[in-house]
């Protein structure tokens, strides 16, 4: 079983929420988590659409119904408070553990996902980062394998992380897929 050495800034093993919950592969290994700045890019993106829409909505709806319906502007300050927690709930319960012969990936708080991607059936490893995951210094892997359905991704990686995985799954592919 591969073990990994170190641990990224926010990817202990054994977060809450984790540790010791039926159902889990025991034999995951280490389970590696992502970084906190996926987190705080979240929350960022929350922020910069809530605070403008309740800025202009409550002065808004004063001058056009009066000062009772400018009351509902709340409403969209009560659900940003509500996504600050559910991201961070969102951020906690992504992870991934590197076995022997296969990629485990998991997510989710209500619908969780368990995804095993074989090394033996990855065709292709992306590194990807758009121009707000690198102001965060933040990557995606994208693992693409011959059925669609078993595509995957693990966002909010610091990039040499996930250069480092990128390289490591192409060549446990690579001596799968050949036999080895």
């Amino acid at each position: 079983m591969s073990q990994l050495t170190g641990g990224s800034s926010g990817g202990e093993a054994g977060r809450a929420g984790h540790a010791g919950e039926a159902g889990r592969p025991e034999d995951a290994g280490r389970w590696r988590g992502v970084e906190r700045g996926l987190l705080r890019m979240r929350r960022t993106l929350l922020t910069a659409v809530s605070v403008p829409l309740v800025a202009v909505l409550g002065p808004v709806l004063w001058l056009a119904a009066g000062p009772w319906w400018a009351v509902l502007a709340a409403a969209p300050a009560a659900v940003a408070l509500w996504g600050w927690g559910a991201i961070a709930r969102n951020w906690a319960s992504w992870r991934y553990s590197e076995r022997d012969d296969d990629l485990l990936i998991e997510r989710g708080v209500v619908w969780r996902g368990l995804t095993v991607v074989p090394y033996g059936r990855m065709q292709l490893v992306e590194v990807t980062s758009g121009p707000l995951e690198r102001h965060f210094g933040l990557a995606r892997v994208q693992l693409h394998t011959a059925a669609a359905t078993t595509d995957a991704h693990i966002p909010g990686l610091a990039p040499e992380e996930a250069e480092r995985l990128r390289e490591r799954l192409t060549e446990l592919g690579e001596a799968r897929s050949a036999g080895l």
